[in-house]
């Protein structure tokens, strides 16, 4: 029988420890979660961390052994981690070189990942295919693009992306693009333009998840005006907790029990840590993040919103530092741990670990069958509907 990551984190929880051995620590109900949902996460850069560290060469990035970043299989057996929407970023300083050539090799490595370790990673589109994977003892893998300036203001181009496999796209990433207004940028549009609006109803009509995580407060309303599905964040906290602009404001987070909407928190150390976030000092002397602030995220958010819109996004392999307790996909049942510990029961964990996306990816699948009957394929341009479109400046974080 050959062993998967994800058979094997189930075979260690089923099994007795070896005479002798020290006790397994995860409690028997974090076990059980992660037995029998799926723990999917929002976002990991892996694709990018092999570009980056093995220029591509993805069999030279061994999985299989203990890499230098975040993720490898063992850790991801350890994690229990079920479901993956691994991030085909792709910087804003592509534009000049051609952003959407760029998108298509970040596709190319993920699925290179997929095919190169069969027994460890399934190629999944949708809910269904989340669960069979699942079922299978595989983790279920699906692309998210991470920047709408990889489309290059063609919906022709965001179809094409669909049918490669992308599932989400980030409607901006550290620039704006030229129709929607970035968190990180200097605000130009006020929020969505016209085509930025048709953007967000192409991709409902394709049953591609709109993710607002970058975007700016105002964009954030203005998709949530228009958009017909459920929205993502795949990588973003509460900002009420930490005052980043990374993060989702509260008035945001009342509308997602509207919506349908899904928060996947974070685990970058600014966006989780204020005294991290404004600290100015000697680096030897920084403060740290630690698990319990993510844990306060995820409350906060449950609290605001309910907790049938909350869910995990690390952003491994796409950090530079971490937070105590959560250093890279190995982690997940500590934090699932320390939840229990704060009063969680089973059926919210469950929510939190995969099921609350689960219903979000069957409803815009659901949005998308209804609206592919009402009307055709956008063949708007910007140039249409917004005139010029205006260049876009750098990106610093992915």
């Amino acid at each position: 029988m050959r062993v998967t990551p994800s058979l094997a984190f189930a075979l260690a929880l089923l099994l007795p420890a070896a005479p002798g051995a020290a006790q397994d620590t995860d409690s028997e109900l974090v076990a059980r979660v992660l037995r029998t949902t799926p723990l999917i996460d929002g976002h990991n850069d892996l694709p990018w961390e092999i570009r980056d560290a093995a220029g591509r060469d993805v069999e030279a990035y061994d999985l299989r052994s203990t890499t230098p970043g975040h993720t490898d299989l063992d850790r991801l057996s350890a994690g229990g981690v079920g479901g993956q929407f691994w991030s085909i970023y792709v910087p804003c300083d592509a534009v000049g070189e051609g952003a959407a050539k760029v998108q298509l090799e970040q596709i190319d490595i993920a699925q290179r990942i997929f095919r190169l370790y069969p027994d460890a990673f399934g190629e999944a589109f949708s809910a269904s295919d989340v669960m069979a994977e699942f079922g299978r003892g595989r983790i279920a893998s699906l692309m998210g693009m991470e920047g709408g300036h990889v489309i290059e203001n063609s919906l022709g181009a965001l179809r094409a992306f669909h049918h490669a496999g992308a599932r989400y796209l980030t409607l901006t990433h550290g620039c704006n693009t030229d129709w929607a207004d970035s968190a990180t940028d200097v605000p130009v549009h006020g929020g969505l333009t016209d085509f930025g609006r048709e953007v967000v109803g192409e991709m409902n009509r394709l049953g591609m998840l709109v993710d607002l995580s970058h975007t700016s407060p105002e964009t954030m309303h203005d998709v949530l005006d228009v958009v017909e599905a459920p929205v993502i964040y795949s990588h973003s906290s509460a900002r009420a907790v930490t005052d980043h602009v990374r993060n989702v404001p509260d008035d945001v987070l009342r509308r997602l029990p509207d919506n349908g909407g899904v928060v996947m928190v974070t685990f970058v150390p600014g966006f989780v840590s204020e005294a991290v976030r404004t600290f100015e000092g000697p680096a030897e002397e920084a403060p740290r993040a630690v698990l319990s602030d993510v844990a306060d995220h995820i409350e906060h958010i449950r609290s605001v919103a309910g907790i049938e819109h909350v869910g995990l996004g690390g952003d491994f392999d796409g950090i530079s530092s971490v937070v105590r307790g959560l250093e890279d996909v190995s982690t997940y049942p500590a934090l699932l741990e320390e939840l229990e510990r704060r009063g969680w029961t089973e059926s919210e964990l469950r929510a939190l670990v995969g099921e609350n996306v689960l219903r979000v990816m069957r409803e815009a699948e659901a949005a998308a069958a209804r609206i592919q009957k009402e009307r055709p394929p956008s063949t708007a341009t910007i140039e249409a509907l917004d005139g010029d479109g205006l260049s876009v400046g750098p990106g610093v974080e992915r």
